[in-house]
């Protein structure tokens, strides 16, 4: 991600996705022309952002890398999952037992079971923005629409949004809502 890519100045930030890094550092296209896109940034990130870039490592570089390494260049993807993913996951408890040989929860030497970060892979977060764009208000989602989703996860073609995400979606046929659909049609004496 570079500062050219991060529209900061307004109150309705955004982020252009234009390119990025592979495991091996190397900076290309995304993989699909789709790839490319803007996404909205909810305030309390533009802030931080904000934040950031005040306190961000001025490099010489010509990349402009938001969160660049040492050197001004993308950090190496097993840092960033060592030393930063997998404690944050630890601290905020979304974790496994680590199991012995027959399957049981090993412990401490007083007697705590032994845990592990439950995700050790930063598609993880690919998966949680696409669930809280999928998910209900009132279960802390957006509710937005499938095309919509596709947009914002870079998708080529609706059929993969529906493939990997469609069983997310508010499906239309929960009694209740039918009950309230057809009271709304039809009056009270439905």
């Amino acid at each position: 991600m570079r500062w050219i890519d991060v529209d900061l100045k307004n109150k309705k930030g955004e982020l252009r996705v234009r390119q990025r890094a592979d495991r091996r550092n190397k900076i290309g296209s995304p993989k699909s022309a789709r790839g490319q896109r803007t996404v909205p940034l909810p305030p309390t990130v533009v802030s931080e952002l904000r934040q950031w870039k005040l306190k961000c490592p001025k490099h010489d570089g010509k990349l402009g890398l938001v969160f660049p390494n040492g050197q001004g260049n993308p950090e190496y993807h097993g840092n960033i999952v060592g030393r930063w993913l997998k404690p944050t996951i630890m601290a905020a408890k979304v974790t496994m037992p680590v199991l012995d040989a027959h399957g049981n929860p090993k412990r401490d030497e007083h007697g705590k079971p032994i845990v592990k970060p439950k995700y050790t892979g930063l598609h993880a977060f690919r998966h949680f923005f696409a669930t809280w764009c999928i998910n209900r208000p009132q279960d802390g989602g957006l509710e937005l629409p499938p095309k919509v989703v596709q947009e914002r996860m870079g998708y080529a073609s609706i059929q993969m949004t529906l493939d990997v995400y469609g069983h997310l979606f508010p499906r239309a046929d929960d009694s209740g809502e039918l009950a309230l659909a057809e009271k709304a049609f039809f009056g009270e004496h439905a």
